[in-house]
């Protein structure tokens, strides 16, 4: 596998505004990672007490670098983020 740059968590997250604020769905390459963005819906997720399905983010592969923000608590409000960097050597 190519030498992967971490992207700065402030560029991600500015370029997640720009596409979660239209609301469109978002599939792509960006920082030279693989990324995807899914809009709310408001469909209830099966087996799930949630009564909607939550805006998510993600970038990266699992078990290198991955980071997510989900909006759990609604579109307008902030996402819970979660990062996964176990695979970096720091």
């Amino acid at each position: 596998m190519p030498l992967q740059i971490i992207p700065d968590s402030k560029e991600v997250k500015a370029f997640v505004n720009h596409i979660h604020s239209p609301g469109k769905h978002w599939q792509g390459k960006i920082f030279g990672w693989q990324a995807g963005y899914t809009p709310e819906s408001d469909k209830k997720p099966e087996d799930s007490k949630m009564t909607f399905t939550p805006a998510d983010f993600w970038i990266g592969e699992s078990g290198i670098w991955f980071f997510s923000l989900m909006w759990e608590h609604g579109k307008d409000k902030d996402p819970v983020e979660f990062l996964d960097d176990r695979g970096i050597v720091k």
